[in-house]
């Protein structure tokens, strides 16, 4: 069962997502060898799957459920928004980083939240703010639990009660100004449900983060997330124009503006805070028409730096604007092509008649690059920016794959975190991290960063693989995102 608290359902306790859904590699024959030979971890071994809840020793809440603080925060929220139980405070403990899954495995929780706080509204928010000052006492704000710089944990030494107020009732779009393309939208609400709510009234914000199934509007604004989309729709920092934000004794209120020429920014201030500046309750993000038409379409390249040169292209063309533009590096196409399910009939005789073709027209396969680029808009709108995207990809010598594995990618897009959690159950620790680089350093910093992960690996006398792709685009440069994936040396924390 997922772990529920208010209507609100929270993520594993000991891992990414939902229970019941996992990774699995027994309809993809190819995954288990990969990874052998790649790092040297045997899949045919049995793993070591996360320990049972009933064993894990949960510190005590240190709140006095009878004193003055403890009635105060029941009367701002209410009994049954007032939880102490142990699982729902060890959900709120850590984020979702390779070293919170590792040590929240380990049954390492030195410091609990003492409490878990559902506010229904700003009203709660404010109370709870003011008393936590009151008291002197540790509020940490929590969205969807997929934070991954360590900002949901409290340190170990930490004495006052800790305080974790979880926004997750307040999921609601409030409002949408159809003539500015604004929507007034809770901060608690996670990616899918106000998806689900702007599309049903014909709108969207474009925003898709990796973590967009289990993230919130509040926690993309604190971290200045990005997307995979944000080619055409920018980054969180872009998308939001006006949010209130709850600090002791008062609320700080930026309105909807289009453009300002005042700075310093309060609401640069606020982007990209973690929580540490107050909590945010509700935004006003940018949102546009549902578009006519949407399609991903797949290709080849014959190497990484043809596909990033072809980004480039795109990106500086006047006539391309897509919504996704993203290209993987040898390294990814082959694990790419390691998860795939076992085919038959004529799609199992299609893409080894492609390699063979290629192979005889000189591509290095080991080389090769797969690429996803999107367009949105009118039927018309996306076939000019298809047949214009072709050229481009044609004149890097790049070939069309298709919408088939387009559309594969664009269903399959938010799992891959699934398959760190069966990496971890198997002996082997997963994580990525990426940068944001110009286009001149770009190789530089590919190759850079390989070779440093490669000489680390070295160092510690572990087998490690490392891949990466181009995610998205700005006129300036682009995202390279790394994977990384290495078995620990035996004994080595």
């Amino acid at each position: 069962m997922n772990p529920t608290s208010n209507g609100v359902v929270h993520q594993k306790w000991w891992g990414w997502g939902q229970e019941g859904v996992a990774f699995s590699h027994s309809n993809k024959p190819n995954f288990a060898p990969f990874v052998l030979a790649n790092i040297g971890l045997d899949l045919s071994v049995p793993g070591t799957p996360p320990p049972a809840f009933e064993d894990v020793d949960v510190p005590a809440s240190r709140l006095d459920a009878g004193g003055e603080l403890a009635r105060v925060l029941r009367e701002a929220v209410g009994e049954e928004a007032f939880v102490v139980d142990d699982l729902v405070r060890v959900v709120h403990t850590y984020g979702k980083g390779l070293a919170d899954l590792v040590k929240v495995r380990r049954g390492e929780l030195p410091r609990v939240p003492d409490v878990v706080l559902y506010p229904a509204d700003e009203d709660a928010v404010r109370a709870i703010v003011d008393a936590t000052i009151s008291y002197d006492a540790v509020l940490i704000p929590f969205g969807g639990g997929s934070n991954i710089s360590g900002s949901l944990t409290p340190p170990a030494h930490e004495d006052r009660v800790v305080i974790s107020l979880d926004l997750g009732r307040m999921n609601r779009v409030l409002e949408i100004d159809e003539e500015s393309g604004l929507a007034r939208i809770q901060a608690g609400v996670l990616g899918p449900d106000m998806e689900d709510q702007l599309n049903d009234r014909g709108w969207t914000t474009g925003h898709q983060p990796d973590s967009f199934k289990h993230s919130t509007l509040g926690g993309w604004i604190a971290t200045r997330s990005s997307g995979m989309q944000s080619d055409r729709y920018g980054d969180i920092a872009d998308i939001t124009r006006g949010l209130r934000l709850v600090q002791p004794r008062k609320v700080v209120e930026l309105r909807p503006l289009p453009s300002t020429s005042t700075g310093p920014s309060v609401r640069e201030m606020i982007l990209g805070s973690e929580g540490r500046l107050g909590v945010i309750t509700e935004a006003w993000v940018n949102v546009h028409r549902l578009p006519e038409q949407r399609q991903i379409l797949a290709y080849l390249f014959p190497s990484f730096g043809a596909g990033v040169a072809a980004m480039h292209d795109i990106a500086e063309s006047p006539d391309v604007h897509p919504s996704v533009t993203r290209v993987s590096d040898g390294s990814e196409t082959r694990f790419s092509l390691s998860t795939q399910k076992e085919s038959s009939g004529l799609k199992s005789k299609v893409q080894p008649a492609l390699f063979g073709f290629l192979a005889k027209r000189g591509w290095d396969l080991e080389q090769s690059c797969l690429s996803y680029i999107g367009d949105e808009g009118s039927p018309a709108h996306v076939r000019r920016e298809k047949d214009a995207v072709g050229r481009i990809v044609r004149r890097h010598g790049g070939i069309t794959l298709g919408t088939g594995p387009g559309a594969l990618y664009d269903q399959k897009k938010f799992d891959t975190p699934y398959l760190r959690d069966y990496l971890l159950d198997a002996g082997a620790l997963a994580d990525v991290s990426e940068t944001a680089g110009p286009w001149a350093r770009l190789k530089d910093l590919h190759t850079g960063t390989v070779a440093a992960f490669r000489a680390a690996c070295a160092d510690l006398g572990v087998r490690g693989y490392i891949m990466c792709h181009l995610s998205h685009s700005y006129h300036s440069g682009a995202c390279l995102y790394f994977t990384f994936a290495f078995v620990p040396a035996t004994g080595a924390d």
